[in-house]
Order: C-alpha cells, then structure tokens, then sequence
C-alpha cells in the first residue's frame, strides 16, 4: 500500500520540484501535474506528485497521518482520542472530489448517448 503525504513547493523546475511536508525536504517528479508555482500543495506518492490540492486538504491528510502515527505508537488511544483527526470523516459523510464527480457525469452522459443509440436501432 502506498501513502501519499501532502508536501508544498519550495522551488519549481521543468518536470520536477522542491518540496517541503511532513518535517521532510524532497526532490519530486512533476512530470503528471505539470510546472506549479512555488506555494503550491500537492499529494506525493513515492516522490511522484499526483495530485495538486489545497491548503486545507493538505492539512487533514497531514493530522490524519499524524493520527495513524500515534495509533501506531500507542494501541490504548480511543475513537474519542482520534477522532479530531478525521474531523472531515466524522462530520459527516465524506465528499468526493471534484474530479471523481466529473468523470461520473462523463460516463453517466456517454452511458445515456449510447442508450439512445440503441433505441434508435430497434
């Protein structure tokens, strides 16, 4: 399983950035997000950025790392001890993501095309 770690950039060059997350400094390939501006966050997976996200976004995967961590170092912390850092999971029902959404009216929309589509030659 892969752990993808919100990091923000520090420099920026052609296919690859300097990035800061995590108490960690790292060279990361930008190759599937494109050039991003100093500032900008984004999700990394095995020194790769996959993901451009926000401020706020970056700062719940970070408390939700940091709650895995202090589950992992001590098994007696309760639900009540952990659940602040999952407040985007506990508040209700998760969201899904933007791009999520638009890809599911994207198949929705060609799903209905090819239903019309078929109608027609009955």
């Amino acid at each position: 399983m892969c752990i993808g770690l919100p990091m923000q950039i520090v420099e920026s060059a052609p296919g690859t950035a300097l990035c800061e997350g995590m108490g960690r400094q790292r060279q990361i390939d930008t190759q599937l997000i494109g050039e991003q501006a100093p500032g900008t966050w984004v999700l990394v997976f095995i020194n790769s950025a996959r993901e451009v996200i926000s401020a706020e976004r970056a700062e719940e995967i970070g408390a939700a790392l940091e709650a895995l961590a202090q589950a992992m170092a001590n098994p007696h912390l309760t639900r009540q001890n952990l659940d602040p850092f999952f407040s985007d999971l506990c508040e209700g029902e998760p969201q899904k993501p933007a791009s999520l959404l638009d890809l599911e009216q994207r198949q929705q929309s060609q799903c209905s095309l090819e239903l019309k589509g078929k109608l027609r030659h009955e």
